[in-house]
Parts: structure tokens; C-alpha cells; sequence
């Protein structure tokens, strides 16, 4: 066993020997049991570079970690440094720029707080512990931006530091060719960021809370369902959005959720709903006019504090017919063993994403319709394994009927990741990484790879 020399760190160092280590090392995806070497809570860049210079030192590959939440543990591992910066957090809104600039550990429900509090709405994600840079960095889906753009749109400028330690500040002007590679290219490839600065949208004090759940929903009142649901996101108003889930859950059986915003009156709700509401009349339907940061929290409030799940996030480019509809729902007709929770969920796309060109930044997939989510959710630890092979077979029906993933849902199993995740973008992505981190040192499971340069002593006698 080697004993390594920690006294380089700074910051709050975190080993096997503490206490805390064993609630540290948790992911909010408590599927995930890694045992990483040493976890380093960075309060400063300086904690940052050391953390780096004792890798390197050490031979140690390093995971970056905010908010804990990669779905399939790529920030944090086995045998590696953790450098966490969740305890960079600093918030400065710049009204008289109409800019916000965080640090790179801020998370959304602290992000939706400070623009929230001052009347700004914010194009964040829907967890309240998700790392808002790592949200924006894989593009940053939310139930703003359909009316606001993707997390990754309103990014004006970044810092990050590389594995020299050198802080690198990038923006249309500095660096753009790794502006646009963070711009929808996922965490961990490039460097550790240390702050974000976004545009401020313009003001607005309230919005229409959508909560809609359709219990024990019929089957053929769940396709039609999902028909009508198709044919409302091609006119629907981009002050609208919405996830829904077809679920089926040992608690409430087979339903279909909805949840979203409309930045709009109940009126205008009412309207954008009504094809929804003339098919299923069972269950729960719920518009609350209020302020985007009461609606924000409600949202996030409704987040488990964590869970055991296995998932996966494609695009969906078309419209599907009855017969695909059927093989969808059937698909989560039974659970996994074990499962108390299985989901399809769609995510809607459009409004202004769809405005903005596909290689005007790293995130790629912006002509499609939907996210589709994948998932499956256990509580005992035994059913792991039987509930990742189901979701893992389940998939190749979905990949067939989608085209691409997402990478902030992103899924070990995938082939050919890059190109799924970044489509054409991830040639350029490629050249990118190699000019800003030609020795690869941020690596990890799906990273973007190069080609490394193996160089050798040639004798000649």
C-alpha cells in the first residue's frame, strides 16, 4: 500500500481515514459506490492548482465535482483525487451590464435564488443541487428554454484553469474556439471552471406553474396522449415548456406526469392545454399563478433529497406512429425487479433553441423535438444489476426510434459517444482538446479522446 504525502494539499482534504469520508464520497446517485483516494474541497484557485501539482506529483488521475450529480459517476472514482468545488459559490449580479457571474461550484437552486430575489428569470435546470456550470457545460435543458435558450446561450464568458494550473479566461474574443467547445461539450475535458458570466434576461415577476398527473391512465387514452402531445410542440408558444412522464410507479401505478412552466396567465395556460385535458379527465390538474422564483422552488422542492436510479437521454427527430407509441409504452408495462419507479419522459426542445445553428456551439442536437428520458429507480442495492441490464435492453428499441444523446443524461453504455453526444461537433471537438489539453490529463470514461503520441527511442548500431 502506498502512502501518499498529502501535505500539499489545501484547502478542506478529505481521506480514508477521516470520519466524514464515507458520507463524502456519496454521489446523489447513490447506484454510484466509488472510493475515491482523497476528496479536496477548494475554497480557491490555489486549492485548485495544488490539487492538480499532487496528482501529477502522484501519477493520480483527478474527477471534478460540484453538485455530485453525473448519472453515471464520472465525477468521482476509485483510487483518484476529487477535487470539489462546490464551496466556490460566490453570486455577483451586475445590473447596469445585465450580467451574473457565479463561481464555478454555484448550484441552480442558489443560482434561481439570487436572479429570483431580484426579479430576474433564469434558464436553469429543474434540481435544485445540480452544478449550474456542469448544467450549462452539457448544453442545460430547462423548463425556460424553449423562451430563454439552453443554459449554454446566455454564456458570455468563462474561466477555467489547465493542468499547467493557468487560469484561461475565454469569450467571443479570447480564446473563442474553447468558448464554443463549452458551450454544450459536457464537464471534465478541458480544465476545472472556476467562474461562469451570463446575460441577465429581461425581467419578468410571474410565470404559470403547470403540476399535472394523470393516474391510472387508460392505454389507449395514453397514446392518444402522446399523438397529441407530438402535434401541440409543433405550434406550441415558446413561452411554454414542458417535461412529461409516462411513468409507472408501485406507489400511484401507470400515469403520466406533467410538469412546466408558461410564462404567461392561467389563461394562456389553459389554452396552450387544452388539447391534453379534452383526452384524459382523471387525475390532478394544477395551475398556480405566481413568481418565477416561488414556481422555481416548487419545481425543486420536488426533487428527492437522492435516489438509486440507472438512465439514459436521446433525441427524438420525428413524430412517432401509433404502432412505435404502443412499443414505447410497453416497454415500461412491467418493472424491473425490484424497481419502484420506472419513467419515459419527454423533454421539450424548439422555441429558440431551434434559432440558433448547430455548430454556432457544441451542442449539437438542437433541430430535435424532445429530450426522450429513460429510467428505472430501486431502493435495495441488491436489484442494481438486474435494473441497469433492464434499462440497458430496453434501450436498443429507443435507440432505434431516436437519433443522438444527450450528455447531460448521458449512459456508460453508448457506442461511438462522441458522435452521439456531439454529432458533427465532435471533430472540431478533438482539435480543441488537443490544443488545450494536448497531454490529456483530464480524462475520464467519456471524455473526448485524441489521438496520443507514443514516442519512441530508435538505436541505431
Amino acid at each position: 500500500m502506498i502512502n501518499f504525502d498529502y501535505r500539499g494539499l489545501t484547502g478542506e482534504v478529505i481521506t480514508k481515514d477521516d470520519f466524514e469520508y464515507e458520507e463524502e464520497r456519496k454521489a446523489w446517485n447513490r447506484a454510484i459506490e466509488k472510493y475515491p483516494l482523497v476528496i479536496v474541497y477548494c475554497e480557491t484557485e490555489e486549492d485548485i492548482r495544488n490539487a492538480i501539482i499532487f496528482a501529477k506529483n502522484n501519477s493520480l488521475s483527478i474527477r471534478i465535482r460540484s453538485g455530485r450529480h453525473h448519472y453515471e459517476g464520472y465525477s468521482t472514482g476509485n483510487d483518484i483525487v476529487v477535487i470539489d468545488i462546490s464551496k466556490m459559490n460566490k453570486i455577483y449580479i451586475d445590473e447596469k451590464n445585465e450580467t451574473v457571474k457565479i463561481q464555478g461550484g454555484t448550484r441552480n437552486r442558489e443560482l434561481y435564488e439570487a436572479t429570483g430575489k431580484m426579479g430576474y428569470p433564469f434558464p436553469g435546470g429543474g434540481c435544485p443541487t445540480v452544478g449550474a456550470v456542469a448544467f450549462t457545460l452539457g448544453g442545460g435543458w430547462g423548463y425556460s428554454a424553449r423562451l430563454l435558450g439552453l443554459g449554454c446561450d446566455r454564456l458570455v464568458e468563462a474561466e477555467l484553469i489547465d493542468s499547467n494550473g493557468n487560469l484561461i479566461v475565454c469569450n467571443k474574443d479570447v480564446n473563442e474556439d474553447l468558448f464554443w467547445a463549452l458551450r454544450g461539450c459536457g464537464g471534465g475535458n478541458f480544465g476545472i471552471v472556476t467562474s461562469m458570466t451570463f446575460n441577465l434576461p429581461p425581467k419578468i415577476e410571474m410565470v404559470t406553474l403547470v403540476n399535472i398527473d394523470f393516474t391510472n391512465i387508460d392505454f389507449e387514452e395514453n397514446i392518444n396522449l402522446v399523438e397529441a402531445w407530438q402535434e401541440k410542440y409543433k405550434v406550441l408558444d415558446k413561452r411554454a415548456n414542458f417535461k412529461m412522464a409516462i411513468y409507472n410507479s408501485s406507489e400511484k401505478g401507470r400515469g403520466v406526469k406533467i410538469t412546466g412552466l408558461v410564462y404567461g396567465d392561467k389563461k394562456l395556460a389553459n389554452d396552450v392545454l387544452k388539447p391534453i385535458r379534452d383526452i384524459v379527465t382523471t387525475g390532478t390538474y394544477s395551475l398556480e399563478y405566481m413568481t418565477v422564483l416561488e414556481a422555481n422552488r416548487i419545481i425543486q422542492d420536488s426533487h428527492p433529497e437522492y435516489e438509486k436510479y440507472k438512465s439514459s437521454g436521446n433525441f427524438v427527430y420525428r413524430d412517432y406512429t401509433r404502432e412505435e407509441i404502443i412499443e414505447l409504452l410497453n416497454l415500461i408495462e412491467e418493472r424491473a425487479e425490484g424497481a419502484v419507479y420506472t419513467a419515459i419522459t419527454f423533454y421539450g426542445l424548439g422555441g429558440v433553441i431551434k434559432e440558433v445553428k448547430k455548430d454556432s456551439t457544441a451542442f449539437y442536437h438542437r433541430d430535435a423535438n424532445f429530450i426522450l428520458g429513460f429510467q428505472s429507480v430501486w431502493e435495495d442495492a441488491k436489484y442494481a444489476p438486474i435494473n441497469r441490464s433492464w434499462v440497458v435492453e430496453k434501450l436498443k428499441y429507443i435507440k432505434s426510434i431516436t437519433k443522438g444523446s444527450f450528455v447531460n443524461f448521458p449512459c456508460a453504455e453508448i457506442d461511438n459517444y462522441e458522435e452521439e453526444y456531439y454529432g458533427e461537433n465532435s471533430r472540431l471537438l478533438k482539435k480543441i482538446k488537443e490544443k488545450y489539453d494536448k497531454d490529456d490529463f483530464f480524462n475520464f470514461e467519456q471524455d473526448i479522446r485524441i489521438e496520443k503520441k507514443l514516442w519512441y527511442n530508435i538505436l541505431v548500431e
